[in-house]
């Protein structure tokens, strides 16, 4: 009876054991990362001129709607600020929602969290209908004052809409603030573009992805025109 036991508690732990194992695979198969970077000519951001030639790394890691993402921008130009993100967001359907810290080189410190230290906190919500894709974004804390010193609760509001024409990818959006901020000093649009991607093929078999952008900000009366590639 011993042996028959002791042979029954082997299987069973041998079971366990591949159950287990396998349960580690699919939870590891559920979870995708992916990496790349973007070297863009001129680092434009919601309208704003933000840096000249970046490089701009990100690394994703997600699994059932949730992902964080990190994401930084690095000027070939040494005077250009750095820049580094990390974003918590969910998606399902259509809908998504985010929480983003954002940090630039120019704070004193990266983890100073104070009221006005090194990072400023963004909360977005996006439903994306097909058609057009609409986002709401507010800075809820860290470093976003006003001349008066109150906090402004910066935001921005933008609408996308993707299209083909002539087998291309295009995408036209615009985006405004409703009240005095980070963006203007009240409510204006600060951007309109129109952008462009294509596959370059390279080989038979290696092609990368490129893109070009046209963007206007009638807050500053300024335009931009970026280009892109993706690695």
């Amino acid at each position: 009876m011993k042996k028959m036991m002791n042979v029954n508690l082997s299987v069973w732990a041998a079971s366990l054991l591949v159950v287990l194992g396998s349960s580690a695979v699919r939870a590891q198969e559920d979870v995708e990362v992916s990496i790349g970077a973007d070297v863009v000519s001129e680092y434009i951001w919601r309208g704003t001129y933000c840096g000249g030639a970046s490089i701009q790394p990100s690394i994703s890691v997600s699994k059932s709607g949730f992902s964080l993402t990190a994401w930084g921008s690095v000027g070939l130009d040494s005077a250009d600020t750095k820049e580094f993100d990390l974003t918590l967001g969910y998606g399902t359907g259509g809908f998504s929602v985010a929480v983003t810290d954002y940090w630039f080189s120019n704070a004193p410190r990266y983890f100073d969290y104070g009221a006005r230290g090194a990072h400023t906190f963004e909360a977005t919500l996006g439903y994306d209908f097909g058609a057009v894709a609409l986002s709401w974004n507010t800075y809820v804390a860290g470093n976003d004052y006003k001349g008066d010193g109150k906090r402004a609760y910066s935001t921005y509001v933008e609408a996308v809409a993707p299209f083909k024409l002539g087998g291309l990818d295009f995408a036209a959006e615009v985006g405004a603030t409703p009240w005095e901020g980070a963006y203007s000093s009240g409510l204006n649009v600060t951007n309109i573009g129109l952008g462009v991607s294509k596959e370059i093929k390279i080989t038979e078999s290696f092609s990368l992805p490129a893109f070009a952008k046209v963007t206007t900000n009638p807050f500053e009366d300024r335009t931009y025109f970026v280009f892109g590639l993706t690695f």
